[in-house]
């Protein structure tokens, strides 16, 4: 079953599953998960309303009942999760893929992800394994949409005063429609792209190539604002462009992050992962925020998080991660507020978003680049032993690897959700990254 991964239940729907696999799914969840009840949230997606179909009919078959949101962001199921003190929670999504894919995130009490190593593969096992047995007794189905005015009303305590700002926002055709009008509750916001349609047809709902942000760049430009914001399809990950029209990298807003709880006047642990600039450590490092550096994708960090009992966190994705302020889980919606007070702050001081990230950013960075390849194990090892010749280096190596030098860095790692090796690379100077990504290309050509 390719659909089963480190962080949830994703792929192609009718190729890498179908509705009997959602119905399996949501029979055996409450046994995995001991619970008599499960909470149900589903993006627009077009295959969404058949999945959410047949994942309430598996759940009430095993005579648990659904707890049903209707229409949700993943962070709204994330909220209702621990809202409704429930033990069990799905959001239907494929997130930021095309419009094709489809997909399942699960949640246990206190919203804590389960993932590969924490009931994903146990799931996995008894859909594939077990034989559906109905119960004598049957689940019910019950309303529980109210709870988005909850979630709504939780992010407005984090909304700072927006008059004198001027803000363009692109909700992607997806979840961030359902709140985030509603949130910041101000008609001189400029949106595109701000109806439901899970087709996606003005561009894919993965703001993390720029490719799908040339609108969002254009409209902050047109309308001379402060700060763009585009939202991915089901509204857990964010991204941000300055007044300038250029993308942010997203790892450098986790720097942004840490200005706001200096602000607050906060110290503590933060959470990045391995694909982070040192622009982004080095400027948490020197602001109170000490950071560590762990694995990517949402079902690791909510638990290094906790472990580290980190103030937030951040990775290259988009997603943001707060411990407090949101029970160790993600939220764009929420991320991008923080941002916006950081804007309004900088604002007053007579400061831009520019100009606060040209100040912290001290390397040259490619970005995460994807090569398509089959033999990637293979790959990394001749990458690894390439560079060992050179000399000492730190490694780190976990979710993939991150090859340390004193002037430059490089993060080989398998996509967990898509055929890719994903490359970051860093230097001091922008000649020494070109030169050392020309090396890096050359070895995985061997291997194409």
């Amino acid at each position: 079953m390719g659909a089963f991964k480190a962080y949830d239940i994703r792929g192609i729907y009718n190729k890498d599953f179908d509705k009997e696999t959602v119905y399996k799914v949501g029979y055996f969840l409450p046994t995995l998960l001991s619970t008599d009840h499960v909470v149900v949230g589903r993006d627009v997606r077009l295959t969404s309303p058949e999945i959410h179909e047949y994942l309430l009919k598996g759940i009430t078959d095993s005579g648990a009942d659904v707890w049903d949101l209707g229409l949700a962001t993943t962070p709204m199921v994330y909220f209702s999760t621990v809202f409704l003190n429930a033990d069990a929670s799905v959001q239907i999504t494929a997130s930021h893929n095309p419009k094709e894919y489809n997909g399942l995130k699960i949640s246990r009490k206190d919203a804590i992800p389960v993932g590969g190593d924490s009931g994903l593969k146990e799931l996995e096992k008894l859909v594939r394994e077990e034989k559906v047995s109905l119960s004598g007794k049957k689940g019910i189905v019950k309303d529980y949409s109210y709870v988005k005015d909850e979630y709504v009303k939780y992010l407005r305590n984090f909304r700072p005063q927006l008059e004198g700002l001027n803000i363009s926002i692109d909700c992607s055709n997806g979840m961030a429609n359902l709140i985030i009008k509603d949130v910041l509750e101000n008609d001189s916001v400029h949106y595109i792209y701000d109806t439901f349609d899970g087709s996606f047809p003005n561009h894919e709902p993965n703001p993390l190539e720029e490719k799908n942000c040339s609108a969002i760049k254009a409209e902050t430009l047109k309308n001379g604002s402060d700060v763009g914001i585009i939202y991915d399809g089901d509204a857990d990950r964010v991204m941000f462009i300055d007044e300038k029209g250029r993308f942010i990298q997203p790892d450098y807003i986790t720097a942004v992050l840490g200005y706001y709880y200096m602000k607050k006047g906060l110290k503590g642990n933060s959470l990045v992962d391995i694909r982070t600039s040192r622009s982004t450590t080095e400027y948490l490092e020197s602001i109170g925020f000490p950071p560590t550096i762990w694995k990517v994708g949402h079902a690791f960090a909510k638990l290094k998080i906790r472990e580290i009992d980190g103030i937030f966190g951040g990775e290259l994705a988009g997603h943001y991660y707060f411990r407090k302020d949101f029970f160790n889980c993600d939220s764009g919606v929420l991320a991008s507020l923080l941002v916006l007070s950081v804007v309004k702050s900088l604002k007053e001081n007579g400061e831009t978003l520019s100009s606060f990230i040209d100040s912290i950013v001290k390397y040259s960075n490619t970005g995460e680049v994807n090569f398509k390849l089959d033999e990637k194990d293979e790959c990394i090892a001749a990458i690894l032993s390439h560079y060992e010749k050179e000399g000492p280096m730190k490694v780190l190596d976990f979710d993939g690897y991150r090859i340390e030098f004193p002037s430059w860095w490089l993060s080989v790692r398998k996509s967990n959700t898509e055929p890719y090796l994903r490359i970051v690379l860093e230097a001091r100077s922008e000649a020494e990254k070109d030169a050392r990504m020309k090396e890096i290309e050359g070895i995985i050509a061997k291997f194409k």
